[in-house]
C-alpha cells in the first residue's frame, strides 16, 4: 500500500513531492521548515524547531501515526554551531522515544531566514 500526504503547499506541485509518503506501516516526511502563512516562523533555532516539530506532530497525525512511532529524525542547521538550541527542542519531543537522529550542517537554504528544516521516518509495529 502506498498513500500520499500533501500540505497544499505550491512548491510539492512544482516540485513534484509530497510532505509525507506512506508505505505500508512506514511513513516518511518530506523535511519541513518552519514556514507558516505569514513567512518563516521564529528568528532562532530553538523557536524554528519548535514550530516545525508541531507541524510534523499535525503530519503524523494526518496519517494516523504519532511521534512515538518516529524510529528517524534528521536535523538540517545551517549553523552548527547552533545544535544544542535546536537538539534542545528536539529532546522535549523525542527525549523519552529516542529515534536514531542525525544533525547535518547544511549552506543557507532557499529563503535565508530558514534556520532548520527536519525530516522523520516512522514506523507503526505490525499487529
Amino acid at each position: 500500500m502506498r498513500k500520499t500526504f500533501g500540505s497544499g503547499s505550491a512548491w510539492e506541485k512544482i516540485l513534484g513531492y509530497s510532505r509525507a509518503v506512506q508505505v505500508d506501516n512506514t511513513l516518511y516526511i518530506s523535511a519541513t521548515a518552519a514556514s507558516g502563512e505569514d513567512g518563516i516562523v521564529g528568528e532562532d533555532f530553538y523557536t524554528q524547531t519548535k514550530f516545525i516539530l508541531g507541524k510534523l506532530g499535525r503530519v503524523l497525525a494526518d496519517a494516523g501515526f504519532e511521534f512515538s512511532d518516529v524510529v528517524q529524525s534528521k536535523l538540517y542547521l545551517t549553523d552548527i554551531s547552533q545544535w544544542e538550541e535546536a537538539g534542545r527542542a528536539h529532546g522535549e519531543v523525542f527525549g523519552e522515544i529516542r529515534p536514531t537522529l542525525s544533525l547535518v550542517h547544511v549552506l543557507p537554504f532557499l529563503d535565508p531566514k530558514m534556520l532548520v528544516e527536519i525530516e522523520l521516518v516512522a514506523q507503526k509495529s505490525a499487529s
